[in-house]
Order: structure tokens, then sequence, then C-alpha cells
């Protein structure tokens, strides 16, 4: 009798056990998949040549461990950036048949500007190309999660090489990944409204075109850029002579912090983001 009341009790300790611990675990794994979802931030108040060889000693490297609050930026050339996500998906921006990242990307946004700005011919492994402008006119307009990025487009006008106004020529594309907010103003021609700037909403990085002459002067730019205020300011398409020193003084006029790269790419997070406005120049680096 004894023995039989002996071998029952452990039995129904290790079940209750069992079962105490699998609701644990249950409650624990549960909370992982609720609070692992991508880490977008919240920007709006309201709603031949890229393939180019390695330099003798030159390493090739991609951000392959970056922390869930990061996102890695490289400049490729012009006004194509390759950013990159902490699940690994990686943008091109203005992505063209010249100035390319060395892998397709994930996502390619282009700009109908002119031809430095978008692809003829592109790479048919990219799974999300983004044009900023509708070639069959109208509007375009893009709202996409692609993994833990959220991809989205304010449109503008731009001037054709006639002078002439062309309506919803070009788009600003934000990017919010990793609890940032980025923004590439894109071939931009003329200040933003009060309802783009609403739209847009808070930015912390910028990407603008400073060439003070096929797209915004130095005075509507520096305007834009006090509207958009973002923490860091990424310079580029600054092929004219004189570009880059001319926006440089302005910035340091207006009180921007001037960080010059020792290389083509970094890594930013919300924590480390400047706590002084900052202009950070980057030279192009290709693929």
């Amino acid at each position: 009798m004894w023995q039989s009341i002996h071998c029952i009790r452990p039995a129904t300790w290790f079940r209750r056990r069992f079962e105490s611990n699998a609701a644990f675990l249950l409650t624990f794994f549960s909370a992982i998949l609720l609070f692992a979802g991508p880490a977008l931030a919240i920007c709006q108040v309201v709603a031949d040549a890229p393939y180019k060889p390695l330099r003798p000693g030159e390493v090739r490297v991609w951000n392959a461990n970056l922390e869930p609050d990061q996102v890695s930026i490289r400049y490729i050339g012009h006004s194509t950036f390759e950013l990159e996500t902490p699940q690994g998906i990686r943008i091109a921006t203005d992505y063209n048949d010249i100035y390319r990242p060395f892998l397709p990307p994930t996502i390619a946004t282009m700009n109908g500007a002119h031809s430095t700005h978008y692809s003829l011919n592109p790479d048919p492994n990219i799974e999300h190309l983004l044009y900023g402008w509708n070639r069959n006119g109208g509007p375009m307009d893009h709202d996409i999660f692609v993994g833990d990025v959220r991809v989205r487009n304010i449109q503008t006008n731009i001037r054709g090489w006639d002078g002439e106004s062309r309506r919803l020529g070009n788009s600003i594309f934000i990017f919010e990944a990793a609890d940032l907010c980025l923004a590439h103003l894109g071939h931009l021609h003329h200040r933003l409204t009060e309802n783009d700037l609403l739209r847009l909403g808070q930015i912390d990085v910028v990407f603008a075109a400073i060439d003070n002459s096929s797209t915004l002067r130095l005075d509507s730019l520096m305007d834009v850029l006090a509207a958009i205020s973002p923490s860091m300011i990424i310079p580029m398409h600054f092929h004219f002579a004189g570009a880059l020193p001319a926006f440089m003084g302005r910035a340091t006029e207006q009180g921007y912090r001037i960080v010059r790269a020792e290389t083509s790419s970094v890594t930013v997070s919300r924590s480390t983001l400047p706590a002084e406005k900052t202009v950070y120049i980057m030279m192009p680096g290709g693929a």
C-alpha cells in the first residue's frame, strides 16, 4: 500500500511541474514573438562601374551583424546610397546604370530627373523597384513594409532641361527602420510646403543635394534643411566645382557642426545621433 502511494505522488509532482514549466515557456516565447517585430520609427506627426575591382589591399565589407537599433549607410556615388537594416534589407537610393551597389539591393528607389537617377536596365534580382515618378503621368505613391523597414514617398515637382516645370517628377523617399527616420530628398527643385513637411514628419537623417545648380540654390536649400531640422545632414550630388566648399561655408555660418568622415560608410542609431545639428560629409566610395 505504501509503495503504491509512494510511486503515485512523485508522478503527480512531475506532471504538475511539467505543466507549470510548459505554461511559463509558452508565455515567454509568446512575449518574444509579440515584441520581435520590426523596429520602425514613427516619422509622421500625422499619420561595369558598379562592379569595379578592389584596389590592392582593399577589402569589401558588408555589415552582416548590425544591432537592432542600427542602420548602415554607404555612399556609392552621386546621389546613390546603400542602406542596410538589422534584418539585412538593403536599399539603393536613386538607383541608376552608373552608380550601383556591388550586389543587387532588396529595394531600389529611382527619380526621373535624368539618367544618373534612374536605370533603363535594372537588375532583375531587385525585389522592389520603386519609381519616384509615374512614367504615364499622374501621381506615384508608395508605402510598403519589407522586413524591418517601411518605405514611403512624397512627390514634388521638378524643372525640365527646357526650364519648364514637370509636375510630380521627383520623390522624397522616407525610410523608417531601427527607430530611425531617414529621408532622401532626391532631385529637389523647390522649397517644401507646409503639407510636405507635415507628411514628412520628424526626420533624423537627411540626404540632400548640395550642387547649388541643377537642384536647389543654397538659399532655398538652407531654408528646406532648417524646416526639416534633422540631427544629421549627409550631402550628396556635389559634382559641380566649388559646390561642397560653398555649402560647408553656409552651413558653418548657420551653426552646423561639420564632420568630414574618413570612410564612405557610417553606422547610425538613435543613441549615437549627434546632440547638435551636424553635416556629415562622406566622399563617394563606389560599390
